[in-house]
């Protein structure tokens, strides 16, 4: 068989991506671990931040050689970056074959078959309103994952004025609830314990389609899966979080309390400019609504810093967010310009070096706010769903709590895909270590 390297930068969506790729080219392909042994190369690409854009265009760039050395070696881009630059690529790195939207990589096969009669390259980065993703029944070869992503829409409809996504992998189609279902259910058959439900806003899950579930009803419906312990989803728009939800969330067992809420900022006035659609206090509102609901609830979110005409006071109305919510971890960034997004076009635009100011002290309070919610586990059992060997310690396992800590501990046997109790005893920045208590269920 021929053989295949990809390579994949980004969100879970793009690894997602990646897996639905493989598994239309894997009866003519396998995967290989290094470019240099590949008869074919694809690189699944990210565009929603700057580096990520320039990590993809270094490694394409450096496949060049590899071309040059082997004529027939066929080199894809493919998702957010093709998507936005498109006939860019080609003329930046000539020896691209093809560029592939994020819709298009499911038209790989035909792609690949116009390369090899020499009809190519091939650029594909149309949009179709009636794009339907298709099922791709998971094949998981026996590895015993314990647990995947299933996509459950695509694209996006809020436009943030900071965000290319909408034009990157375009305006919001929900799948249909009953191929959603059959995907899982094939996973579940094979092994898989826990899954996790991504979309740009899961929250607006058939909103736009006639006769759809709302997404607390299609959490529902996946909960009546037999064998899946675990449901997590990603990601959440905060102006579309409802009371429904939160009750799903509370209600069902398998809903694992953890939600990743992405506020960005906590000063009304950046929210506005950044046309996000609610304010501090609404978004406060629903934390405390949900927290009610769900007391064991744990929040992560999203930062941005130096978005233009950020003042140093807004900074603060951030930090106090921080301290007032108190996330059990952030991901934060620093603005950059992303093409087509609306605030490339704001001119009052925040220095690199007073961005990296203010992101450090953004740091620096939720260093410590991490620091305190780890240590508040210690003398706490917890429940564990093992998902392997500790990549930092063959001799440990490694598995989440259900609110997504990370949790090391020694066992004995094959303790993969188990469900266990641990006993915390001791914890760091990123994660927490305990000893094994017993085994709640097994395979």
């Amino acid at each position: 068989m021929k053989r295949v390297f990809i390579r994949t930068f980004g969100c879970q969506m793009n690894e997602y991506d990646s897996e639905r790729m493989y598994a239309l080219i894997k009866d003519e392909y396998t995967l290989c671990q290094e470019p240099k042994e590949a008869d074919l190369i694809l690189v699944n690409t990210c565009s929603v931040r700057k580096k990520a854009e320039e990590k993809v265009y270094g490694l394409v760039g450096r496949l060049k050689h590899l071309k040059k050395q082997r004529p027939d070696l066929i080199i894809g881009v493919c998702g957010c970056v093709a998507q936005q630059e498109g006939e860019k690529i080609l003329k930046r790195l000539p020896h691209v074959d093809m560029v592939l939207g994020p819709q298009a990589v499911y038209r790989l096969p035909e792609a690949l078959e116009k390369v090899k009669k020499g009809q190519g390259p091939v650029i594909d980065t149309e949009f179709k309103p009636d794009f339907h993703q298709p099922l791709i029944f998971p094949h998981l070869n026996g590895t015993r994952p314990v647990k995947a992503f299933v996509t459950i829409m695509q694209g996006c409809d809020n436009f943030c004025a900071y965000c290319v996504v909408p034009y990157t992998r375009g305006r919001e189609i929900s799948r249909p609830p009953e191929e959603i279902l059959a995907e899982i259910e094939c996973l579940v058959k094979q092994g898989v314990r826990e899954v996790m439900l991504l979309g740009q806003n899961v929250n607006s899950y058939g909103r736009k389609e006639k006769g759809f579930p709302s997404f607390a009803k299609l959490l529902r419906e996946v909960a009546q899966i037999k064998g899946l312990w675990r449901i997590r989803f990603t990601t959440s728009h905060p102006k579309d979080l409802d009371h429904e939800l939160m009750e799903a969330i509370a209600d069902i067992p398998q809903v694992c309390e953890h939600l990743h809420l992405p506020v960005q900022a906590g000063s009304n006035r950046v929210l506005k400019r950044m046309n996000r659609k609610y304010t501090r206090e609404e978004y406060l509102a629903k934390v405390e609504q949900l927290r009610k609901l769900c007391l064991e609830i744990c929040l992560t979110t999203d930062i941005i810093v130096g978005f233009p005409g950020e003042s140093p006071e807004d900074v603060e109305e951030t930090l106090s967010l921080l301290k007032e919510v108190r996330y059990a971890e952030i991901f934060s960034f620093k603005y950059s310009d992303r093409p087509l997004a609306r605030a490339t076009q704001f001119e009052d635009k925040v220095p690199e070096e007073e961005k990296a100011r203010r992101l450090a002290k953004v740091h620096k309070l939720q260093e410590k706010i991490t620091r305190e919610i780890n240590e508040s586990f210690i003398g706490r059992e917890v429940e564990v769903l093992v998902e392997g060997k500790s990549h930092s310690n063959e001799t440990l396992w490694t598995g989440r709590t259900r609110s997504n800590h990370v949790v090391n501990f020694e066992g004995e046997g094959d303790l993969k895909g188990k469900l266990v109790h641990v006993l915390i005893e001791s914890c760091g920045q990123h994660s927490l270590r305990g000893q094994l208590v017993n085994i709640l269920r097994g395979e």
